[in-house]
């Protein structure tokens, strides 16, 4: 018999989940995300978001609480008499009641193989960090920081090239199917879980602004690892003399080079750029108010010389 599934999730990363559990045979009961948010050229247009859009594409309907601390938004949740609920970052802390609010749990996916990168930002703490793998879980949720067991995991190979973006596209559609496997057990009353280790636990925070400014004074390695690890969004990037004038240009992809130099120096014409140990070429970059481009496109028009230095 289908489940009566609560659902909540707020970003993009949440919607193929959704959706899968959906096409499922799942009864969804009703979608929880974050309240619509001002957005447009002035701020001044509530945008929905994109797991509210889904939610009221299929037809389900839509809570946006500002929390979930009070009774009365708690008597609500249980009042929903839901098999379980599901959590994709949602991006509300779950009090006791709520997670005791329904029959059988609730069950989070969460974008690492924990217990390393517990928190807020995994995907891109992995690529920062230089890790070679990471993967999607399906956890049963307790009141802990994503300590709760794991009922199931798949593994994804960080390639040396791989951007956040990439890796959170991919990690996405890997969560979906896992979810609606997890719930087909958990339907069968099969579903089990294993306890997390107590070793190597690791926690993501979430990216800071002051962290988002390229230090060339780090090994390339490290270096490389921040400008993938930050793109798309917010964007690792560095201070460039432009015509006479310095300007900001957003780094979106790079790989590690053999060069050496004084870090920041710029060592060829194909954007090489020297580090503390190493060096880094940018294969993608995008100038303020610009769109995206490639090193190549982006030297078409702008001169840019052995010798000069990022900063």
């Amino acid at each position: 018999m289908p489940l009566r599934v609560i659902f909540m999730g707020t970003p993009d990363f949440s919607v193929p989940t959704l959706r899968a559990i959906a096409e499922a045979g799942h009864e969804v009961v009703a979608v929880y995300s974050q309240p619509p948010r001002a957005a447009g050229r002035r701020g001044l247009e509530l945008t929905p978001s994109p797991v509210h859009r889904e939610a009221e594409r299929l037809g389900i309907e839509v809570r946006t609480p500002l929390s979930l601390k009070s009774e009365a938004e708690q008597v609500a949740f249980a009042d929903l008499d839901a098999d379980v609920a599901v959590v994709v970052a949602y991006g509300l802390l779950l009090p006791k009641p709520i997670l005791e609010g329904t029959r059988l749990g609730c069950y989070n996916g969460h974008a690492s193989l924990l217990p390393r990168w517990r928190g807020a930002a995994p995907i891109q703490r992995a690529i920062m960090a230089g890790d070679t793998e990471t993967g999607m879980m399906v956890m049963r949720m307790e009141e802990g920081l994503d300590t709760g067991p794991v009922a199931r995991l798949e593994k994804v190979a960080i390639g040396s090239d791989m951007t956040a973006g990439e890796l959170h596209d991919r990690l996405m559609t890997v969560g979906a199917s896992l979810m609606v496997e997890a719930l087909a057990d958990l339907e069968a009353g099969r579903l089990e879980t294993v306890p997390q280790s107590s070793e190597g636990v690791t926690y993501a925070k979430k990216i800071d602004k002051a962290e988002t400014r390229i230090d060339w004074a780090l090994p390339a390695a490290v270096v490389d690892g921040n400008i993938r690890g930050l793109s798309p969004f917010p964007g690792a990037w560095c201070e460039i003399e432009i015509g006479g004038r310095s300007e900001r240009l957003k780094v979106l992809r790079s790989h590690r080079s053999a060069g050496q130099g004084e870090p920041g120096t710029v060592l060829d014409d194909r954007l090489e750029i020297a580090c503390g140990e190493g060096a880094v070429r940018l294969v993608e970059v995008q100038r303020a108010g610009g769109k995206p481009v490639t090193a190549d496109e982006f030297l078409r028009g702008a001169k840019i010389e052995k010798g000069m230095k990022l900063s």
